[in-house]
């Protein structure tokens, strides 16, 4: 058990406090590498792209809702989730498995990747 002083200490330091934050019943919650948050060869959209396929994938095991619903998540547009998507496969963080005329395709998310040589 932590003495009262220790927690006020704690307290003080602290730049981020969840208040009534119960993730189970907010929805979840999506862990993202840190490899892919601290790549600075991926732009922020990329990252956010990459979060959000990892959400749909965690929340439904196989859903992938389409790139005009993932632009209204996320506040942006079709074009920029279909530059993020491309973005992410040529960085080798997404395989797209494409399967024909008027299916759907397969994205299979990397969770590590071997950094291209420059």
């Amino acid at each position: 058990m932590d003495k009262i002083g220790e927690i006020e200490r704690l307290n003080e330091i602290r730049n981020i406090v969840l208040e009534g934050f119960d993730p189970v019943s907010a929805g979840g919650f999506t862990q993202v590498p840190n490899m892919l948050l601290n790549n600075t060869d991926l732009s922020a959209q990329a990252k956010l792209a990459y979060a959000k396929l990892l959400s749909y994938a965690w929340h439904n095991n196989m859903v992938f809702p389409g790139q005009e619903r993932m632009a209204q998540e996320t506040g942006s547009s079709q074009p920029t989730i279909a530059r993020a998507i491309k973005e992410l496969e040529q960085q080798g963080w997404l395989q797209i498995q494409r399967r024909g005329q008027g299916k759907t395709n397969i994205y299979i998310l990397k969770h590590t990747i071997t950094p291209k040589k420059r």
